[in-house]
């Protein structure tokens, strides 16, 4: 089967970038393209609705946003309004968001799963043009639906993905959503592990669904010319999600070990000669582990090593100075 793909626009995309990031992945037929929103840069939606003026085929997905910070009534209407733009393309990917950033911001995480299958609850009775009433631990409702006042008064078809790393909410994700925005970091073992616990929360389900769409942001780099530079853009990435989160060391294979070193050189936030002088620690092997990167053809068999092991969509993150030819050169080699 043909592989499909998608590509990430983060925040190393400068918003002219963005927009040409998104014509790239139009003509070359991609998938879907993701809008991050993770640290305090910009927000999704705001891109998100400039995407869907700007793009006819290709599906818009938030990559992702997260569900402490919006109401769910306003999540819901702001996909509705997203969907009226570009009517059948719009993804609704939600995260529980990361610390420290959460707790710095005033919004701790707490019982992130339960929070997540409440929010996800009532926001799929809103796009079902349900009245909804819910009281829940994190989320209450009290007889309300989408108005009909400016817009039509309608069901809207939006698939909400979760975007998970740990088992319980791959769990949750089978048992209540529509596919999963898999995190970048994360090497193709763990997709294992991640396919038995979706598998587990399916076997829950009474509604005739069997499977789930799994997608997942790869980090990429891709240097013809000078391989060993694109591997060091994603060591360097790498290094920086190392010191700064620390809980994917466990899943992306890193020895503890390791990181203590690596937070002993850099503090919060670090800084990028912090970071230049931390991923000197960081070995080869480890990168190739969770990157597509060096050559076209090293990073499109990274690619399909991904997609074998269960990943519809490879979403590319393309990292350094190169992003836009690796986006092109990839774009071209799968097409």
């Amino acid at each position: 089967m043909r592989i499909q793909l998608g590509v990430h626009l983060g925040e190393r995309f400068t918003l002219s970038e963005t927009w040409a990031a998104a014509e790239l992945a139009e003509e070359h037929g991609f998938d879907s393209v993701w809008v991050a929103e993770g640290r305090l840069t910009r927000d999704a939606v705001s891109l998100m609705a400039i995407l869907a003026e700007k793009t006819r085929t290709v599906r818009i997905g938030s990559g992702v946003v997260n569900n402490k910070t919006r109401n769910a009534a306003l999540m819901a209407v702001t996909f509705k309004t997203l969907d009226e733009l570009a009517p059948g393309r719009v993804i609704c990917g939600l995260g529980a968001w990361w610390e420290p950033l959460a707790s710095r911001v005033g919004t701790p995480l707490a019982k992130p799963v339960t929070a997540m299958r409440e929010y996800v609850e009532v926001l799929q009775r809103f796009f079902a043009n349900e009245e909804v009433t819910f009281d829940g631990q994190f989320v209450q409702m009290d007889g309300v639906r989408f108005d009909r006042m400016y817009a039509e008064n309608v069901a809207v078809d939006i698939p909400v993905y979760a975007g998970a790393v740990g088992p319980r909410m791959l769990e949750l994700a089978g048992e209540v959503m529509d596919g999963v925005y898999l995190d970048f970091l994360l090497p193709v073992s763990y997709l294992e592990g991640a396919s038995a616990a979706m598998s587990k929360g399916l076997a829950k389900r009474s509604d005739g669904v069997t499977s789930l769409d799994v997608t997942q942001a790869i980090v990429v780099a891709v240097d013809d010319q000078d391989p060993a530079a694109a591997v060091d853009e994603c060591r360097a990435f790498l290094t920086l999600y190392l010191m700064q989160q620390p809980h994917i060391a466990e899943h992306c294979g890193v020895e503890p070990e390791l990181v203590t070193r690596l937070q002993e050189v850099a503090g919060w936030p670090a800084r990028p000669e912090d970071v230049k002088r931390a991923m000197r620690l960081v070995p080869d092997e480890a990168v190739h582990r969770v990157a597509a990167a060096g050559s076209t053809a090293g990073a499109a068999a990274k690619l399909e090593e991904y997609h074998a092991a269960g990943v519809r969509v490879p979403v590319l993150n393309p990292l350094g100075p190169t992003k836009m030819a690796t986006i092109d050169t990839l774009g071209r080699y799968f097409r």
